[in-house]
């Protein structure tokens, strides 16, 4: 039986062809996604759906969806679908991570250059039947520093924009290497540097927990008075509140907000700010840019349908039948272990060695490295995934090289990921045991096994006397239960590390108080 495609909400009728060309029945219900009733009494009889914004993904829709193999989202963002119902069920859930970024790029500079001159209150003036020229005196963007918070796919075409202004350009990004800064031709410098130096600010980050309110007023107050700030990004980069305030005061001298808090943003507290420019999201909404996600995501689930490639998706390995059941353990491995370096890494990476060792040499090292990178980039991008992965390293200059060799020590099977920066390199290994459950064996060198649990804390000190005992003291009297601790060092008395499972979050002021015990180097939260 041909496979069958619902698509409920508006996509081309290109992309609709797409799959009628390719043999897959398609039924075209535009408005389907915005009846959650009639969409849950559909939904039972299809093995794919397309969608945009409007059609909700729910764990009760996915539950009455008997036949769903997979979702296709046409655009990047993905908070409409319940990706672990989703994954629970065995249902992939596919993007379009790159389809929208010219097309975002160039809002973020139409926004500068509104916010820059004032357009809307102007026009809005003149058409009222006033001629206020002085009212509206602007700057020009020509010489002036452009700060760019995040200098991936987009950031990077909207470095490329501002220079043609003749702007001078630096940015923020700690998986932005030296050379690829050099190949933008942009200035790489660190938040603070960037909150002090820019004359504009633009957001290209996606929101996770370190980019959340990366804008607030302790930032705001680093800033240059008479500042402008563009977020086309995501809302929840910015505390609004904090803006409102800075531009009341002047402190900030205008804003160009596309994306907001809580959308859809019938009531903001931004609005009605002395020069302040709001759109509706309307980062992706161009004509091309539509058209051209609708095809991709058409294209890559009539492949999955069809042939069973699998591309751009969120929650699926790139991995044959054949070969999952020897190859998953191993994925957990490397995704572990670059998870690991990537919480623990800060500065930019120039580079991630992985180094693969006896039986796991011989598997599908690809996979495991798209893993591995997978894992390091989560804690700063979050929507990453095994596919997408490989391309995200690249477009930041970070070299990724593979080494495979033969058994050569006790572990049948060993893997190490090495994270180059510009001060340090910081390495991790693990290997798969009998019971099929990945373990780390050593960390900068020092061995230890352990299992990587949800809640950990990682903590490097100098092996001195007590260090033990004040640590579960500590823990203990902020409430903390440790589930399991192991301990490792280089020599007698020289570094050591302890890697701690705890069954409770660690707080602020409990890191704080663990990083005051004697001998304590760093503490750092790590979760799985």
């Amino acid at each position: 039986m041909a496979p069958r495609v619902l698509i409920s909400d508006s996509l081309s009728e290109t992309a609709v062809q797409v799959f009628r060309d390719r043999g897959i029945e398609t039924d075209f219900r535009p408005n389907l996604g915005k009846d959650k009733e009639a969409l849950l009494a559909a939904i039972g009889e299809y093995d794919g759906l397309a969608i945009r914004s409007a059609t909700k993904v729910t764990e009760k829709l996915i539950q009455a969806a008997g036949r769903l193999r997979v979702v296709g989202r046409a655009g990047i963002g993905v908070d409409n679908v319940d990706i672990p119902a989703a994954t629970a069920k065995g249902i992939i859930v596919m993007n379009t991570p790159f389809g929208n970024s010219i097309t975002t790029a160039e809002h973020a500079i139409a926004m500068l250059l509104a916010c820059a001159r004032q357009i809307p209150a102007a026009d809005a003036s003149t058409q009222a039947g006033k001629w206020e020229k002085n009212r509206f005196m602007g700057v020009e963007l020509t010489s002036k520093t452009l700060g760019i918070i995040g200098c991936g796919n987009i950031g990077s075409i909207v470095a490329e924009r501002a220079q043609g202004l003749a702007m001078r350009v630096i940015a923020y990004d700690p998986f932005l290497s030296d050379e690829r800064a050099l190949e933008l031709g942009v200035e790489k410098v660190d938040l603070g540097e960037l909150f002090q130096r820019a004359d504009f600010i633009t957001l290209h980050t996606p929101l996770t927990d370190k980019t959340r309110n990366i804008i607030d007023a302790k930032a705001i107050a680093k800033m240059k008075d008479g500042v402008r700030i563009v977020n086309c990004a995501r809302g929840g980069l910015i505390v609004e509140e904090d803006l409102r305030k800075a531009l009341d005061s002047g402190k900030v001298a205008g804003a160009a907000i596309d994306v907001f808090s809580e959308e859809p943003a019938t009531a903001n507290v931004l609005f009605g700010a002395p020069n302040v420019v709001c759109t509706p999201h309307l980062g992706a909404s161009t004509t091309e840019a539509q058209e051209n996600v609708a095809i991709q995501i058409a294209e890559q689930m009539a492949d999955y349908l069809t042939t069973g490639a699998v591309r751009h998706a969120i929650n699926m390995p790139s991995i044959t039948a054949e070969e999952a059941p020897r190859l998953v353990p191993f994925v957990r491995l490397a995704e572990q272990l670059g998870s690991f370096a990537g919480q623990l890494t800060e500065s930019g990476a120039k580079a991630i060695r992985l180094e693969y060792e006896g039986a796991v040499a011989d598997m599908n090292t690809r996979a495991l490295t798209a893993a591995a990178l997978a894992g390091f980039l989560t804690p700063q991008l979050q929507t990453v995934n095994m596919v997408s992965a490989p391309a995200y390293a690249k477009e930041r200059g970070i070299r990724v090289e593979e080494t495979r060799r033969e058994q050569a020590g006790a572990y049948e099977s060993y893997m190490r990921l090495t994270v180059v920066t510009e001060r340090q390199e910081r390495s991790v290994a693990g290997t798969v045991f009998s019971d099929g459950k990945p373990r780390v064996i050593q960390i900068k060198g020092i061995n230890m096994e352990a299992e990587l649990t949800e809640r950990m804390l990682y903590i490097t000190n100098r092996d001195k006397p007590g260090f033990i005992g004040r640590l579960g003291t500590t823990l203990g009297e902020a409430g903390v239960n440790i589930a399991g601790m192991q301990l490792g060092r280089d020599h007698e008395g020289g570094d050591a590390i302890a890697l701690v499972s705890v069954d409770q979050a660690i707080a602020p002021e409990i890191l704080e108080a663990v990083q005051a015990i004697p001998n304590v180097i760093q503490a750092r939260p790590l979760t799985f």
